[in-house]
């Protein structure tokens, strides 16, 4: 009881003092010539309307103090500010009459090292000073580049020390002078050595060392060092790396240290349903999407996936993957694809091909690849044409430029892809729908480009915006050739695959917070074009159109992947129409 009575009697006085507090109503900056009154009222940490309290005026030259100290003003004065108060004592008003007096400026620079390094070869770098303004931010900045300089060079344990600054007046120009005395130490020269891996329980070393692409005995750069958490990630096997530590060893060896810890890089997405029979005479079908991701087999680096998915109770995809890392040890990989498609009771469509993949940089590559397809047309009791029956032989480059910092959940930097391939089509039937005017080697072309790029805004505010555009060239298409469109890869709000286009461009802008470093909530808004032009012959109209959608979603870092769910409407949808997409991020 006592306790309850003191805290209402503690929280009464809070109320009162705080209620009855006097509020600074007006702030005036005088005798000042190099700063503003703006720069001053934020060193002193002052806002009308905040609360006055005893000594405020002390605090508050206390922190001007320190940054006319810091910009090289040591001789300033605070006469005449004062505090005056309203007749009802309720509002208080403070002039603060700061006189920054003349700069300091730098005289002279001493420079002294206890080890062998030749200092003439950096004081060059602090000359300009002479003669400047004693600015610590200035004086600061020259040591953090130098020091930079030097850790790219070899020297990750060089050192700059500020010893002490001499202040003193010349009497004949009534100047105010610093002298500094600053000890300069490369420390050892370094190179890397041995490089030693930690926590990787499944990956082997070499697969890790060889995405470092470090020589043994290559000279130490900080640079590069900084920059291998990113080319570490990129191979989505580790939780996000740390930057890699460096040491001597025993032997006197520099050792770079590697510490990363492994994730679960085998994905399983799956979602199986059953739609019953919608007649008597019908029978059930089993629908949904299985995709399968090994994609650090057995520790070294190798990658398999498959994918088998079923909209309807005729149509179907099957696709089987294969990436080899690395071949014969050296920057190539190997992708090999097996992909087969049943559409309705329309044609078969079956494709196998192969890329050779150049990692030029950790950052940028580039790609040959060939494929053959065939599309076989389904029989039917009563003959009507769907598609040709068609082989084709496809060949083609492309290039990737990846300068995001993370893959999965980037927050700077861009992803550039673009692609060109040329396919020799071949029709060898049905017989009968094969007429004398017709093309039956026609040559195809298609062209692919897209950019994604993403920028912090503020802390864990991220905002990513990619522009894709797909197109193909050829003197007529068939079904199996257009570009299929729609969706959660192009634009949400649309049933998967929902339009067939031999042009489509579309647009994602998303405004993302970062819950954790790969988890995120997100609003975002998708545009899109497509268009398909008109074949007289074969009964295609011609058909175009923008659309768009827009809705929001989450996406989360759990222990088998990005797990992405998100709500879309499409152009005039209501929010009962509004569609669920849902599955694990799962890039191959």
């Amino acid at each position: 009881m006592i306790r309850l009575i003191r805290n209402i009697f503690l929280l009464f006085i809070t109320f009162f003092v705080t209620s009855f507090a006097q509020k600074i109503e007006k702030i005036d900056v005088g005798n000042n010539k190099v700063f503003s009154d703006d720069e001053i009222k934020k060193w002193a940490g002052l806002n009308e309307g905040q609360n006055y309290f005893p000594g405020i005026l002390d605090s508050s030259f206390s922190r001007i103090s320190s940054a006319l100290s810091y910009n090289g003003y040591f001789n300033f004065s605070f006469e005449d500010s004062q505090i005056i108060f309203s007749s009802d004592s309720q509002q208080v008003d403070l002039v603060l009459n700061v006189d920054e007096g003349q700069p300091t400026i730098i005289n002279n620079l001493f420079f002294t090292s206890s080890d062998s390094m030749d200092i003439g070869n950096y004081i060059s770098s602090f000359d300009y000073l002479k003669g400047e303004i004693y600015n610590r931010y200035e004086v600061e900045s020259i040591i953090v580049d130098l020091l930079t300089n030097l850790e790219n060079k070899g020297f990750p344990f060089a050192s700059i020390k500020i010893e002490s600054i001499h202040l003193y007046d010349d009497s004949s120009s009534e100047y105010h002078l610093a002298d500094l005395y600053l000890k300069l130490e490369e420390g050892r020269r370094s190179s890397i050595d041995k490089i030693e891996v930690s926590g990787n329980n499944s990956t082997k070393d070499y697969v890790i060392i060889r995405e470092l692409r470090i020589d043994p005995g290559e000279e130490y750069s900080q640079q590069k060092v900084a920059n291998l958490p990113k080319r570490l990630n990129k191979l989505r096997y580790f939780d996000p790396v740390p930057i890699p530590q460096f040491y001597f060893d025993s032997e006197n060896k520099g050792v770079l240290q590697i510490n990363v810890k492994e994730k679960n890089t085998n994905n399983f997405d799956g979602i199986i349903g059953y739609v019953p029979p919608a007649k008597e005479n019908e029978s059930g079908y089993v629908t949904g999407l299985v995709n399968v991701t090994l994609r650090n087999i057995f520790g070294t680096g190798r990658a398999a996936a498959v994918r088998w998915q079923k909209l309807t109770r005729e149509s179907q995809e099957l696709e089987l993957k294969y990436l080899e890392p690395w071949l014969f040890g050296y920057p190539f990989n190997l992708n090999a694809e097996l992909f087969q498609r049943i559409q309705d009771t329309t044609y078969v469509q079956r494709r196998i091909g192969g890329a050779l993949e150049f990692l030029a940089t950790e950052d940028i590559s580039a790609s040959a690849f060939i494929s053959t397809e065939e599309v076989i047309p389904t029989e039917r009791q009563v003959p009507v044409f769907t598609v040709y029956n068609s082989s084709t032989i496809t060949t083609g480059l492309s290039l990737k430029i990846d300068l995001r910092d993370d893959p999965l959940a980037p927050t700077g930097g861009f992803l550039f892809e673009t692609g060109y391939s040329f396919s020799r089509k071949k029709i060898n039937g049905p017989d009968e729908y094969i007429t004398p005017g017709l093309e039956t080697n026609p040559n195809l072309q298609r062209i692919t480009a897209g950019f994604g790029a993403f920028y912090e805004l503020f802390f864990r505010n991220v905002v990513a915006i990619g522009v894709y555009g797909k197109e193909l060239r050829g003197p007529f298409f068939e079904q199996s050739d257009l570009w299929r469109f729609g969706g959660t890869r192009t634009v949400r709000g649309y049933r998967e695959e929902q339009f067939l286009a031999s042009r489509i461009a579309w647009s994602n802008l998303e405004y993302r917070l970062m819950l954790t470093q790969r988890s995120f909530a997100f609003v975002f808004f998708d545009a899109g074009y497509y268009l398909i032009e008109a074949d007289i012959e074969r009964g295609i109209s011609k058909n175009e159109d923008f659309i768009f959608g827009y809705g929001l979603g989450i996406t989360v870092e759990t222990a088998i992947g990005l797990l992405g769910v998100s709500f879309a409407l499409a152009q005039g949808d209501s929010f009962s129409e509004g569609k669920i997409h849902f599955g694990i991020i799962n890039e191959f």
